[in-house]
């Protein structure tokens, strides 16, 4: 049974970690994870957990830039998928190191040996996540549009279906966000990707990094994966507005083909954004800056620790395995 509580665990978490992680790629981001946060710097991260017995425990670990190694990575639109990928690799290994930090508190509570995370579990929840995702976002909306469709012939252009298909996928979206977010566990993270975010913008005022400097900044970030999936939804609209397909089969697999230029298309527009706030681009990120109410919560003071903690042992992690001092 405690198996199957950490998985049920590890699932809710991996369903909101597009929300929880930087939408961009710049100096400093982060993510929350089960009990702590991960803070990543340009050439490394380190996640910091707070265990049950209050003890903090750091894992650091070198992760360059994909552009770094290829200029092909660099393109615009490729760029994004680029660090997106990589984003949600590194999300997936931070939870699940975080995750293990747990199995190990409930073992060493419960006077047993400590276990490691069973790496079908891993493999199980990804399997589960990446179907999961799928069926609610991809299958569902096109298969109800297309019943809807048949009801109302005013769905029978293209752009007119796209919006309503956008409009299923977005409730759904808010609705388990809202649900899950009733969730003890869940609120706890949210409360940890506030901290994370306190802690960023307590780093970006170039302010001395402390609990108190944080916790005098909002939690709601424009760079955070919230406002990213927000302004994904818009310009999928946008995009199967423009699929010329007809049928179920093609059309649901153009829409899983054209993922990646989605999740390109989305991150230049999150990169201009944030560059140029007086831009209408801006407006794109406002709907993911009001969903961050939901997404982050208010943190207590040693939730802003455990991220402080992680923030300064990834900028000592950046400088002593030959990456340069970074500066805000």
């Amino acid at each position: 049974m405690r198996r199957l509580r950490q998985f049920a665990k590890l699932w809710a978490h991996s369903q909101i970690l597009p929300a929880l992680e930087t939408g961009d790629d710049p100096l400093i981001g982060g993510q929350a994870v089960m009990e702590g946060v991960m803070m990543r710097t340009p050439q490394s991260y380190c996640v910091a957990v707070r265990r049950s017995d209050g003890e903090i425990v750091t894992q650091e670990k070198c992760a360059p830039k994909l552009s770094a190694k290829s200029k092909f990575w660099a393109l615009p639109v490729i760029r994004g998928c680029g660090v997106i990928g990589q984003s949600m690799a590194l999300g997936m290994r931070a939870l699940n190191y975080s995750t293990e930090q747990a199995l190990e508190s409930d073992a060493e509570a419960n006077a047993e040996e400590k276990s490691e995370l069973p790496s079908w579990m891993v493999w199980l929840n990804i399997a589960i996540s990446i179907g999961f995702f799928i069926v609610m976002y991809k299958f569902l909306p096109l298969l109800a549009t297309q019943q809807l469709q048949q009801l109302q012939p005013a769905l029978d252009n293209q752009v007119g279906f796209s919006v309503v298909e956008g409009a299923i996928r977005l409730s759904i979206f808010l609705a388990f966000l809202f649900a899950i977010s009733r969730l003890k566990d869940i609120r706890r993270v949210f409360e940890f990707h506030g901290a994370e975010h306190k802690v960023v913008f307590n780093y970006e005022s170039q302010k001395d990094l402390s609990v108190e400097n944080a916790q005098s900044f909002v939690t709601w970030h424009p760079r955070c994966g919230t406002s990213f999936q927000m302004v994904v939804m818009v310009v999928a609209i946008a995009i199967y507005a423009l699929v010329p397909f007809e049928g179920f089969l093609a059309s649901f697999a153009a829409r899983l083909a054209l993922l990646p230029l989605i999740a390109g298309v989305s991150y230049e527009i999150i990169r201009f954004a944030a560059k140029r706030q007086e831009s209408v681009f801006a407006l794109f990120v406002r709907p993911g800056l009001w969903l961050q109410r939901v997404t982050t919560q208010p943190p207590d003071n040693s939730q802003i620790e455990v991220s402080i903690v992680a923030l300064r042992k990834a900028l000592e992690y950046e400088e002593h395995s030959g990456g340069q001092p970074v500066v805000a």
